[in-house]
């Protein structure tokens, strides 16, 4: 077939519009997975906010989590409100938008790698340096192949409380830096017992490489071979004597293990026997006219060796190895609960509270607000 010129011509426009069209269309189409590739990205990075010199953070719903890793960067985990960083003067937010798998934050961590892991009230997150993102990989095919690596961490389940189908039974996930693997306690659970041995807090790495865990209803530790399980059968509690309700657990420069109890105060544990602390200092309601030692929620140790205890509307307290002495809103601590004490590089303690939210340390003779 013969082409005239002028055809010719038009044929070649017609074909050039139609190749640029296409190749128009083409570049759209990669736009725009590029741009919901950038938005999904986008999502899930943190929002920098830049704050005056006091550095007060925004929570209203308490500190329940504090971690200063080891770039410098200071971690707060709130009680409804997701988490915080602090670094060069500026305070960056997250929350379930940024990437969180929720937005209460019990406990903060640092992996090996440097990575900032957060554990919530429901799920798992962890933070890289550049965005957030919730883990739900899970191995439940060695419950019962108990081990400690260095430098694992360990986490509550997935439930708020209690334990899901797939987990069976009361225990732990064992973090080894590659996988997280179900470990189920060596309890047998009675009936009415779902919630009795829910992690409730942070778990302790003991000098001697053993490990503690905190629940509801019972201290467990696992020194790589054993278990020592310190539950109310234990201690021989009943329901007139009050039941353990562990909300904290410390174990201090000489070895001895302190548990914190929302209710009937705190124990000490030196390895071989128990010791009922508040019933010994005579700081149950019925020993008091003033503050108790009944309701803890947390405890700590200073530099110079000082246990401290956090408790709910009664103050914080300090024991100097013969001694206690009760700081309240009068000493500059106006939050009614303190639900975390932390130890800084620097050797301060950090105290999380709520009603009203707020971090504090103690400066020799009263407490500031620092956070």
């Amino acid at each position: 077939m013969t082409i005239k010129p002028n055809n010719q011509h038009r044929l070649i426009r017609f074909f050039t519009f139609l190749a640029i069209l296409i190749s128009s269309c083409n570049t759209k189409s990669n736009t725009s997975q590029e741009t919901l590739t950038v938005q999904v990205e986008d999502k899930i990075q943190p929002v920098k906010k830049q704050v005056d010199s006091t550095q007060l953070l925004k929570f209203t719903s308490g500190i329940r989590s504090i971690l200063e890793d080891s770039k410098g960067n200071i971690w707060f985990g709130s009680h409804q409100e997701g988490a915080a960083s602090i670094n060069d003067g500026a305070i960056t937010y997250y929350d379930k938008e940024n990437g969180l798998s929720d937005k209460q934050v019990r406990s903060i961590y640092e992996a090996k790698d440097g990575v900032i892991w957060f554990e919530a009230g429901r799920g798992l997150s962890s933070y890289d340096g550049q965005k957030i993102s919730t883990h739900t990989e899970r191995n439940y095919n060695s419950k019962d192949d108990w081990k400690i690596g260095d430098g694992d961490l360990w986490f509550k389940g997935d439930k708020i409380n209690g334990h899901n189908e797939l987990e069976g039974h009361p225990g732990v996930f064992q973090y080894d830096g590659k996988e997280f693997s179900y470990r189920t306690f060596p309890i047998t659970l009675k009936e009415g017992e779902e919630n009795y041995y829910s992690i409730t807090t942070p778990f302790v790495r003991s000098k001697n490489g053993s490990v503690w865990f905190g629940t509801y209803g019972a201290a467990i530790r696992y020194d790589g071979s054993d278990f020592t399980i310190i539950d109310n059968e234990y201690l021989g509690l009943n329901k007139e004597t009050g039941l353990l309700h562990i909300r904290g657990i410390m174990e201090d420069s000489k070895g001895n293990l302190w548990i914190a109890n929302n209710g009937i105060g705190v124990f000490k544990y030196d390895g071989e026997k128990i010791i009922y602390f508040t019933a010994q200092q005579k700081l149950k309601k019925e020993d008091t006219n003033g503050n108790s030692l009944e309701r803890v929620f947390s405890v700590g140790e200073d530099a110079s060796g000082n246990i401290w205890f956090g408790t709910v509307k009664s103050g914080v307290w300090r024991y100097d190895g013969n001694s206690l002495t009760n700081f309240t809103e009068k000493d500059g601590l106006p939050s009614k609960q303190i639900w975390t004490i932390y130890r800084s590089k620097q050797g301060e303690l950090w105290f999380g509270g709520a009603n009203p939210s707020g971090v504090y340390k103690f400066n020799g003779t009263s407490f500031e607000r620092t956070y």
